[in-house]
Order: structure tokens, then C-alpha cells, then sequence
């Protein structure tokens, strides 16, 4: 924290023309370790080869978008004489997450250096040797000392992060639980900006399709990709009560049952890795014995394919019997389908949640998209694609326990920095009329 302290008021101050250039000469140097980077984010979250290198695409990328955005976003606002410019806040703390370790911290990392704050990252300890050839490429791309400083470390580090009163900004992509306990740490202390990123109990909803197959694609593209553990993937699948909605979902059920799920080096290539550890693993069998227990009906029973691994097979569960279903955002591959009535009843369903980050509808009908968007509440909402389908160039984050309105990606760049409102005259002089009460 004091190498950043005294690393931000050079680098804040070094022309924006040069912090685009370092942000630049870092995007080459993480193409230059493109496989080198990719290979730790199989070994250390298990992606299969296919999606970590996809991970260092999006990471190259962000660096020319968040150029664009803070061009966009923070440019001067003239007024007259009155014009608004946008400063960095100093120290900003990341907390990264374990899922997307180098993607998701790079998308609050690289607006924060480039609006010209100084940087604390704390990754996940489970995957620290991603983030240690992340802090290379910056060191490679000729980053002053101490804009950016790596904090290995797991739950006490980072609390010791949150808890420093050198800190200026907090940034985070995580669970809700880790999301509310570092707000009511933070309680009092107003100065400190804090952009929350955090979890869904998504719903993907069905509505008027005439292509069952390509419905159930899209499904199961958003809850088993990344092994179910994207914040976006779709947790709830709700489909109407008839012919259409049963043949969805035993499209869904085949396609489910024949996904190749296997380490990162399987060959063929897996679709799907493992979840993070073997106790996650445990957990979700767990979990949909507690739903069968209680009237769901499996349609693909999740298994653990390999003990003492995060191996686990995709499963669906008809939870529509099951009376008081947990609001929680299962981070894992077992979807919940959900049969309701109408489009109206889909809509109450999706809302029934205290999440709202992202939602989705698969329907022909343009008719059910307009009424579907304007009623459901999320901060992304898609029709007729996945709902793990995300764009950096667009905002990302939601509402109620998925964010504090601090949305990141493309909208990152508003909350690297704060505004400075000013009205400037070049000299000074009288004014033409004089204020009542004054005797000249």
C-alpha cells in the first residue's frame, strides 16, 4: 500500500498518451506469453485449453476497449466557462476471483491504471500462479514501480486489504456473501468508492420457440459453461407447462447426458472441466439429494465422476414440485427447471429473487422479448443467445444482491475516477452587476 501511495502521483501525472501506451506494450506482452498463460489457468481452475484461451483473448482485449470507454466516458465536459474533468481516486484494491482469474480482475485493473490510479491486487488463492505471470506483463510492459503491486494471500490478506486506511477504491468480483460482508466492513467510511460485482440466481426463460433443439442448445450453453461456474450462467430454466416446454427439455436432458466432461489434457477435448475443488463437488451432490428429498424430479442426475476431484457430470432437476426453493446462486453445473402456466407467470418467476443479474428469453415472438424486457428485473438481458453471452464493449452488472449499481466492462471507466466540476475564467475582474447588499 505505501509503494502505491507514492507510485500515484507520478503516474497520474504522466501524459494519457503514455499510460495508453504502457496499457498497449502490456497487451503485447500477454500475447507474447499467450500460452504460458493459458496453461495456467488450466492447471490452477481446470478450463479445458479451448475456453483459457479464449480467457487471454478477452484479457488482450480490454485493453483497446477500455481505451475507447475512457475516451468516451471520462473526456473534459465543456460548459462555458464551466467544464467537468474526471481524476483518479489514488489506491485502488482488486479482489479477484478464481473462475475467470486473469479476465475478470484485468476488467477492473486495466481502467483503473489507465484513468491513472495505483493498483493493490489481491487474485484468488487458487490460482496464484496466473496472477504471477499477469504481474510479469506489467512488469514487462515497462509499468513504473509500484502502480501495480501483487498481494498473494487468501481470506485474512484480503480483509487486511479492505481494512487499510491507504485504500481510496475497492473493487471486487465474487460471491454475495463475500460482496455484503466487505460492504458492512467498509460501513462508515464513505470515501472509500466500492464497485461490487457479484453472483445470480439467473433465469433463462422459454417462451415461443419452434426450434426445441436450438432452445435446448442455448440452455445448455448458459449453466454448464465454465462448469456452471460463470456469474452470468443460468441457474433456473423456466419453460411452459406442455408439449413445448417437455420437448425442450428432453432435448436438453440428451444433450446434457452426452457432453464430455474431463480433465484440461483429455483428449478429445472436454467441453467441460471441473469444478474448483472436490468439496464443491461433494457439496452439489449434496445439494440435489436435499432437492430430491424434498419433490424434484431429476431429468440428468449430476455425478461425481472421479473422488477427490471437481469432476462432475451436467445435471438438470424439474424443481417445479418443490415447495420454498433456496434463493442461492448454485455455482456449479445443475440447472433447475421450473414449468409455469404463461409468459406473465415466467416473468414473476424470473423476478422471484433477490439476485438480478442477468436474465435471458429464447422466443420467435418479438411481441414476448418487448414484454419480457421491460418487466423482468437485471442488469443483462439477452434474447435468442446464451446467457453467458457477454460483451466487454457493453456494461456488465446488476441490481439487488449481484451488484451496488457500479456496473464494469465497457462502464468500468466510471468508476475508476471521480468528477472535478469547475468554472474557470481566464482573469479576474468585476463583475458587470454587483450583489445587493454590497457598499462599494
Amino acid at each position: 500500500m505505501r509503494a502505491a501511495r507514492a507510485a500515484v502521483a507520478g503516474w497520474s501525472r504522466e501524459p494519457h498518451a503514455e499510460r495508453e501506451r504502457v496499457l498497449r506494450a502490456f497487451a503485447g506482452a500477454l500475447e507474447e506469453d499467450a500460452g504460458g498463460l493459458a496453461a495456467a489457468i488450466s492447471l490452477e481452475t481446470g478450463k479445458p485449453p479451448w475456453e483459457a484461451r479464449a480467457e487471454v483473448r478477452s484479457m488482450v482485449a480490454k485493453v483497446e476497449i477500455s481505451i475507447r470507454a475512457h475516451a468516451d466516458r471520462c473526456a473534459p465536459i465543456p460548459g462555458g466557462p464551466a467544464v467537468t474533468r474526471f481524476r483518479p481516486h489514488g489506491v485502488v484494491g482488486v479482489l479477484g476471483p478464481f473462475n475467470y482469474p486473469g479476465h475478470l480482475a484485468n476488467g477492473h485493473i486495466v481502467p483503473a491504471l489507465l484513468a491513472g490510479n495505483a493498483v493493490v491486487f489481491k487474485p484468488s488463492e487458487q490460482a496464484p500462479s496466473v496472477a504471477d505471470r499477469y504481474g510479469a506483463a506489467w512488469l514487462a510492459a515497462g509499468l513504473p514501480a509500484g502502480a501495480f503491486n501483487l498481494l498473494q494471500g487468501g481470506r485474512t490478506t484480503g480483509e487486511a486489504l479492505v481494512d487499510h486506511e491507504g485504500l481510496d477504491a475497492l473493487c471486487l468480483t465474487g460471491s454475495a456473501a463475500t460482496g455484503l460482508a466487505i460492504h458492512r466492513r467498509l460501513a462508515g467510511r464513505p470515501r472509500v468508492l466500492l464497485a461490487l460485482e457479484m453472483g445470480g440466481n439467473n433465469p433463462l426463460v422459454v417462451g415461443a420457440v419452434g426450434d426445441a433443439r436450438a432452445a435446448a442448445y442455448h440452455a445448455a450453453l448458459s449453466a454448464y459453461a465454465t462448469a456452471g461456474q460463470r456469474c452470468s450462467c443460468a441457474r433456473r430454466l423456466i419453460v411452459p407447462i406442455g408439449p413445448a416446454g417437455d420437448a425442450v427439455l428432453e432435448e436438453l436432458a440428451r444433450m446434457a447426458g452426452r457432453i464430455r466432461v474431463g480433465p484440461p489434457d483429455a483428449q478429445p477435448e472436454p467441453f467441460m472441466g471441473p469444478v474448483i475443488s472436490a468439496r464443491v463437488a461433494e457439496s452439489l451432490v449434496a445439494l440435489q439429494e436435499g432437492l430430491e428429498a424434498r419433490g424434484a424430479r431429476p431429468l440428468v442426475r449430476l455425478r461425481h465422476l472421479a473422488s477427490g476431484t471437481g469432476l462432475v457430470s451436467p445435471g438438470l432437476l424439474d424443481v417445479t414440485a418443490v415447495a420454498d426453493r433456496e434463493d442461492e446462486e448454485v455455482f456449479g453445473p445443475l440447472l433447475q427447471a421450473i414449468r409455469v402456466r404463461d409468459l406473465d407467470a415466467a416473468i414473476e418467476e424470473a423476478n422471484h429473487t433477490a439476485y438480478g443479474l442477468a436474465a435471458g428469453l429464447l422466443s420467435d415472438d418479438p411481441a414476448e422479448y418487448e414484454r419480457f424486457a421491460a418487466g423482468v428485473r437485471a442488469g443483462v438481458v439477452n434474447w435468442n443467445q446464451q446467457l453467458t453471452g457477454a460483451s466487454s464493449a457493453a456494461a456488465f452488472g446488476g441490481v439487488g444482491l449481484s451488484g451496488n449499481h457500479r456496473p464494469s466492462a465497457y462502464l468500468a471507466a466510471d468508476y475508476c475516477s471521480y468528477a472535478v466540476a469547475s468554472i474557470e475564467l481566464p482573469e479576474l475582474r468585476m463583475p458587470a452587476e454587483i450583489a445587493p447588499g454590497f457598499d462599494l
